[in-house]
């Protein structure tokens, strides 16, 4: 497995292209009301990323995908096509999933975001899977196992009774949108893979109300629950720092610093 150490002006522009697809996020939360589509917040989020931040969305068109980012609504688990037909309604719980490539590396990142008033169960998934994420990405130090991170996710989020989705992972970044390793959010074998300063990755874990297993749409992209259960997924891209990590996604609605320092 071929895992990159990103140098310092790599990761430098990470930086970049982490913080813009963090305003992509931060700038599109204004427009997530009901009535709106998701036709609609996908075009407000192409011309700010086109127009104004002068990046490129590395959605579009990617393996075909004809969408510059992925809105995924309720029972969507990830990759929903926006659409022109979809108006959100109150109590909607979406995710928005958005990569920037900026001078040629990659920023990845989503949140949810919950329309109008909330549900009690939306609300709770929506804490719960943002939790799960936030205690990973404290663990994260050169000299631990991959699969720690994992581990972690999958006990908190069970504890709470939710489930971890199987089919998907985080994934290594920088020029390219997918790069070794892959980052499991449930504790399974990792290869191996111990964390070193300068790997850059992104943990985003997927978490469904009900069962973790999933189904995928005729389109050939939009995974649902295959209950149809709510599912909610919240995403930062990371590097490994020599004590720690730093998000290179953060926004200001985050409650963790950028860079965590772990001393454990």
């Amino acid at each position: 497995m071929a895992i990159s150490i990103k140098t310092p002006e790599e990761i430098e522009k990470m930086r970049v292209a982490g913080r813009l697809a963090a305003e992509v996020l931060e700038m599109i939360e204004q427009h997530v009301k009901p009535g709106v589509t998701t036709g609609e917040l996908d075009r407000i989020c192409h011309d700010y990323i086109t127009h104004e931040q002068h990046a490129v969305s590395a959605c579009l068109g990617y393996h075909g995908f004809p969408k510059s980012v992925c809105i995924s609504i309720n029972e969507v688990v990830c990759h929903g096509i926006p659409s022109d037909e979809r108006q959100l309604k109150d109590g909607d719980i979406i995710n928005i999933d958005v990569t920037v490539i900026k001078d040629e590396y990659h920023g990845d990142t989503s949140k949810m975001f919950i329309v109008g008033k909330p549900t009690i169960q939306g609300e709770r998934l929506c804490r719960v899977t943002q939790e799960s994420l936030y205690l990973s990405l404290r663990l994260i130090k050169p000299g631990i196992r991959l699969r720690e991170l994992g581990r972690a996710i999958q006990q908190y989020v069970e504890a709470n009774d939710f489930s971890v989705v199987r089919e998907y992972c985080g994934h290594g970044i920088g020029k390219g949108f997918h790069e070794e390793p892959q980052v499991l959010h449930y504790d399974a074998d990792d290869g191996g893979v111990v964390l070193q300063a300068g790997m850059t990755f992104t943990v985003e874990p997927m978490v469904n109300a009900g069962d973790y297993r999933i189904r995928t749409m005729k389109d050939g992209w939009t995974v649902k629950t295959k209950d149809r259960s709510l599912s909610a997924q919240y995403e930062h891209t990371i590097v490994v720092t020599d004590n720690g990590c730093e998000i290179l996604t953060l926004r200001k609605d985050d409650t963790l610093p950028a860079v965590l320092v772990n001393e454990g």
